[in-house]
């Protein structure tokens, strides 16, 4: 499978924006982004006006690296969203939030979304009762997503949702209970993205 092994701080510099891709560290003194916010390289700090494809691409490159889709996945999830009813961009980004590993990460089981796409690919997380380890799995409305009833899988869910370190958004229902378990309230809607990026330009890019 491949997958991107670009250190993740310097995604965060490129892109002038935390992309929260290692949890707790991001948000501490550690966190190379409040330390150095320049774009990365050695002359990282001297670049130069972007040109207008280059506004177009570096949000584009926003998104990829947030939800941590390679180029290929992005061009599908951009031709479903096309053939979609309705306006492309909130297609495309409503198609990304609904990824396995991001709801993972977002109803608090996950301390990033790396981990979160971990805990799906080793077997951690079931949906409606049954295994899934594909992290670009698309779930529907009603879908309820658990931890494995093991306690390996428990403990490790649990440590990460007593850090307590986001809320769970409004679109997802999460139950604290003994075996940890969310629900889909809705499939989610442009205004539950949390990230700052200006899809429009995403569109004009990838319909060019």
């Amino acid at each position: 499978m491949a997958r991107n092994t670009e250190a993740v701080c310097r995604k965060c510099r490129r892109e002038g924006v935390k992309l929260s891709l290692k949890g707790s560290r991001c948000d501490g003194e550690k966190c190379a982004f409040n330390r150095r916010s320049n774009a990365p390289g050695m002359h990282g700090a001297r670049r130069g006006k972007l040109t207008d494809y280059g506004i177009h691409l570096r949000e584009k490159q926003k998104v990829k690296n947030y939800y941590g889709v390679l180029e290929k996945q992005f061009r599908k999830y951009f031709d479903l969203a096309s053939r979609f009813k309705g306006n492309t961009a909130d297609n495309l980004m409503g198609l990304l939030e609904r990824r396995l590993d991001n709801i993972v990460y977002r109803l608090g089981f996950g301390a990033s979304r790396p981990q979160s796409r971990q805990w799906v690919t080793h077997g951690h997380i079931q949906v409606n009762g049954r295994r899934v380890d594909i992290p670009s799995y698309l779930v529907r409305q009603g879908d309820t997503i658990t931890v494995k009833n093991k306690p390996k899988s428990k403990k490790a869910v649990k440590t990460v949702i007593d850090d307590g370190l986001r809320d769970v958004p409004d679109f997802l229902y999460r139950d604290n209970a003994e075996i940890p378990k969310g629900v889909v309230m809705r499939l989610p809607t442009a205004e539950d993205i949390t990230l700052p990026v200006q899809t429009a330009l995403i569109v004009e890019l990838c319909s060019k």
